[in-house]
């Protein structure tokens, strides 16, 4: 297991400024999976060494070792498509389905989705800024100190396409960004794919979100002090297929991919939000896609999301773990199928 790309492998043992022991995350208030969370980063906390056994020290530009960003006006603009590395593929002329990855990975997580729908439709696929293939020098905290920064580049992709009609399929938060997207640009929207959604991460009573305020901020302490030690002893538990460690090492790579600075910084911003009030103003129809055993959204938040939703549809797959896409390629696939056809073409 390790950080794909270039940069060599950290020698068993040893230590650097970036590999600093986190403090373990206290989940005593999340009852979903609490006491495995809690032993993953327990045991990252007494040994963070033993993560670098698997994960080789990134690039120094992955690693955040890199001086101060340059200002937006220090070169020119680049275009929304390479902003964004905008690939397209499928028929021409079909409907189109946008694809949108979740945090800490890239467009490569729909590798299993979309090649089922290319047949028939046009398939987009892009990764947010500060991931994947996606140019870093366009990435501002200011441009994405909210959610809606993100849904401003879904609406600038679409634009720049010149799409129409479009179905948004998003993961885990970009399930709220094509909420937000769709909210302030219905016109575009067809349809929307949400796949593990979550409005809001913290409890607030009668709301359970799945986790508590203090919980969410040892999450973001923990990663700020270690986040590639932090990667490493989380994605496992947020795949959630133990049995199929492939997948956890998969989810750690993308991890370790991404900027640690802009990591921490997308993750405040993800885990913090409080989008319940924006379901409402969703006026397409919407699919929920919901594992049935989920440590990061529960299966009481896809029934929120369903029930404020006007016209929505609850699939509850019988799959585990907060990435379906990656764990249940083929129930994922199957019912949106099944629900495409209801959907009125413009």
């Amino acid at each position: 297991m390790g950080c794909p790309g270039p940069g060599p492998a950290t020698p068993i043992g040893a230590r650097s400024d970036e590999r600093r022991p986190g403090r373990p995350i206290d989940l005593r208030g999340v009852d979903h999976d609490a006491g495995a969370l809690r032993d993953v980063h327990r045991r990252g906390a007494e040994n963070v060494d033993t993560y670098y056994q698997c994960v080789p020290l990134c690039p120094p530009s992955v690693a955040g070792l890199i001086g101060p960003r340059r200002s937006r006006c220090d070169t020119p603009r680049v275009d929304v498509k390479t902003r964004n590395r905008v690939t397209v593929s499928g028929r021409a002329g079909g409907r189109t389905l946008l694809f949108a990855h979740g945090f800490g990975c890239d467009q490569s997580m729909w590798r299993l989705v979309t090649p089922a729908f290319e047949g028939d439709h046009q398939v987009v696929l892009f990764d947010h800024v500060g991931a994947g293939g996606s140019d870093l020098a366009e990435w501002s905290p200011d441009r994405y100190a909210s959610l809606d920064g993100y849904a401003r580049d879904v609406l600038e992709i679409c634009a720049e396409l010149d799409l129409r009609d479009v179905v948004f399929v998003g993961h885990s938060v970009s399930a709220m960004i094509g909420v937000l997207a769709a909210a302030r640009e219905p016109g575009r929207f067809a349809g929307l794919v949400l796949v593990g959604p979550s409005p809001r991460y913290v409890d607030e009573p009668p709301y359970r979100g799945g986790f508590q305020a203090a919980d969410i901020e040892e999450l973001l302490e923990s990663l700020d002090s270690n986040y590639l030690g932090w990667s490493a002893a989380m994605a496992p538990a947020i795949i959630g297929n133990p049995e199929r460690p492939e997948l956890g090492e998969e989810l750690t790579n993308s991890f370790c991919r991404t900027d640690p600075s802009i990591a921490r910084h997308f993750a405040r911003v993800t885990f913090t939000s409080d989008n319940r009030d924006d379901l409402a103003r969703v006026g397409v129809p919407c699919l929920v896609l919901q594992s049935r055993e989920d440590v990061i959204a529960p299966i009481e938040v896809g029934e929120f999301v369903h029930a404020r939703i006007p016209d929505s549809t609850l699939v509850v797959l019988d799959a585990t773990g907060h990435c379906p896409n990656l764990s249940a390629p083929d129930q994922v696939v199957a019912a949106i199928q099944d629900w495409l056809p209801a959907l009125a073409v413009a």
